[in-house]
């Protein structure tokens, strides 16, 4: 006598379904986890008060950034001992006049420790202003509505060595 009836070759049974199942699910849960590493790790993306206006402006700001582009403009943001640091310079090296320069300065993700400040040119033409940064990623965006090209902006990520929140 025998304990139980064997499947017949080719026949499609529960275990073949369990293993359906499983091997589906796990494709779904894969490209969900990869996604989401993805997205922690990219650009977080843009958000504007309105999409309209911004769509507007896009190439007021896409041509003036060209036109800097092609004077020769270099600019650099950095963070040091409890204050941002905004040099642009021109082709030849002398700083360029950007009158009052805003720093907007977050967390890519979450929403908090959002910050604002406007900077002040030193005497070596370097821009600087008091910022609180723990440790962490953060994400830094410098607007200037009217420069002698035009508007500007520079957008930075970087990271505070350390043990974050």
């Amino acid at each position: 006598m025998t304990g139980s009836p064997s499947a017949r070759r080719g026949e499609f049974t529960g275990r073949h379904m369990l293993l359906t199942i499983v091997a589906f699910f796990g494709v779904v849960i894969a490209v969900n986890i990869t996604m989401a590493v993805i997205s922690s790790v990219s650009w977080t993306g843009l958000v504007v008060q309105n999409s309209y206006v911004a769509s507007q402006e896009f190439e007021t700001r896409r041509l003036a950034h060209l036109a800097q582009q092609q004077a020769g403009w270099r600019a650099s943001l950095g963070y040091a001992g409890g204050a941002a640091l905004l040099e642009v310079r021109g082709a030849d090296g002398s700083p360029i006049e950007l009158g009052a320069p805003v720093l907007q300065i977050n967390r890519p993700v979450g929403g908090h420790d959002d910050q604002a400040v406007t900077l002040v040119r030193r005497a070596d033409g370097v821009y600087t202003g008091p910022v609180d940064l723990g440790p962490g990623v953060w994400e830094a965006r410098v607007t200037i509505d009217d420069t002698p090209l035009g508007p500007f902006e520079l957008h930075e990520r970087f990271s505070i060595a350390g043990e974050a929140p």
